[in-house]
């Protein structure tokens, strides 16, 4: 009993913590909302206390008319704080409504009055945005200046005021401008990192099921030649056994270099991969090759194209040989790999079929490349990849790699 209190209060502890840090994390920046504006309207005690002495003239006119600029200000700078209320049709009526008020009680009564004007300029800076927002302070610092120097019994002299007006509203504007601009920031910043880690996760099982789906298709087809071996040639089969451990060694090797994130392709490793693979599955392999030397980028993208290639080969196509060409020149490179099988999933015409191959042609087609694949027109089955001879790299500066099925 002891030990599942003690257990529960461990529980609450840890939960009150993460409630705590989920708070300071989704705090809003800046000013926390629209109550830090409320306690300016203490300035508008010196019309409260002429009203309530008995100084103002008309005094039910008056109290109304105070009770309508400040509900009418509260409401003001709340939808003020809310972009999509600010935008309302709503806000600017209320707006409007306070500020025919604000001019009402000046122009009528005079003194203390007359600070209601800085109080119209918060509002205002609240709702108004770019140029409105400089023409509204505009004209409220010349209407308060022509009001005070009308009544000649301003709290403050015209000039004073009327800089005050335009002053509040300007502060208030580039605050709220300024928190928000904060906010846009710190969204943006979460969603880079939740598309980096969405980026990472995408290639590294774009790494992974390429090596694991080839790796296994190879070792697969070598177990089978050695079982079919064995009873005949027991050297050739301890030989195709050793292979596969090769193979699996290999393939321990590259997934911890796409854990890391440093694995890089190479074509020449891949067409030796392939004929190993093609001649234990009893396919012959040829490869015919011209053209200049190849950069690390292209030859990456083009060694994925082999493993692709081969691996729908070994899986697919029952076929007895398959051709690898590659031509380069000083601007484009070509690779064609044709296999003289069945392909009984071939698509029945010209084009991309599996995801597999739709992934690499995404991949190609960001390097500024393109992937044709479809059955020969003397049967079995073509795949053309085509890419600049020197191949686009990911925006990171790595190579890239492997496609996504």
């Amino acid at each position: 009993m002891i030990g599942s209190g003690s257990q529960a209060r461990e529980v609450r502890r840890r939960r009150r913590a993460e409630r705590r840090q989920w708070r300071r994390e989704h705090r809003r920046p800046g000013p926390p909302g629209p109550y830090v504006l409320l306690p300016w309207l203490l300035l508008g005690l010196g019309a409260f206390s002429n009203l309530f002495q008995g100084d103002t003239p008309n005094p039910w006119i008056g109290g109304i008319g105070l009770f309508a600029f400040n509900s009418l200000y509260i409401a003001v700078v709340v939808r003020g704080f809310d972009k999509r209320a600010r935008e309302s049709r709503l806000t600017y009526v209320l707006l409007a409504a306070l500020t025919a008020v604000t001019l009402g009680l000046a122009a009528g009564y005079g003194g203390s009055w007359l600070l209601f004007f800085p109080l119209l300029s918060l509002a205002c800076g609240t709702v108004l945005r770019k140029q409105w927002l400089a023409v509204g302070l505009l004209v409220l610092a010349v209407a308060a200046c022509v009001v005070a120097v009308w009544h000649k019994d301003s709290a403050s002299t015209p000039w004073t005021l009327a800089y005050g007006t335009f002053i509040s509203g300007a502060v208030t504007a580039a605050l709220l401008t300024l928190s928000e601009t904060v906010m846009e920031l710190r969204s943006t910043r979460q969603e880079l990192a939740r598309a980096a880690v969405e980026k990472e996760r995408l290639r590294f099982s774009r790494d992974l099921h390429d090596l694991l789906g080839h790796t296994i298709s190879v070792i697969v087809v070598k177990s089978e030649a050695a079982r079919r071996i064995a009873p005949h040639d027991m050297d050739q089969a301890l030989q195709q056994v050793a292979d596969i451990e090769s193979v699996g060694r290999q393939a321990l090797t590259e997934i911890r270099e796409a854990v890391t994130g440093y694995r890089e392709g190479s074509l020449a490793t891949e067409l030796d991969r392939a004929r190993s693979a093609l001649t234990a599955a009893g396919m012959e392999p040829t490869v015919r090759r011209s053209g200049p030397p190849l950069p690390p980028q292209t030859e990456a993208l083009l060694g994925w194209v082999v493993r692709e290639a081969v691996t729908n080969v070994l899986r697919h196509s029952a076929a007895t040989a398959c051709a690898f060409v590659i031509d380069g020149t000083s601007d484009r490179v070509r690779l064609t790999v044709t296999d003289d099988g069945r392909n009984p999933a071939a698509p029945p015409t010209p084009g991309i079929g599996g995801t597999g191959l739709k992934g690499l042609s995404e991949r190609l087609a960001a390097a500024g490349g393109s992937l044709e694949a479809g059955p020969g027109p003397e049967g079995g089955f073509v795949v053309t990849a085509e890419l600049p001879a020197d191949a686009l790299v990911e925006p990171d500066g790595n190579p890239v790699t492997g496609p996504a099925r």
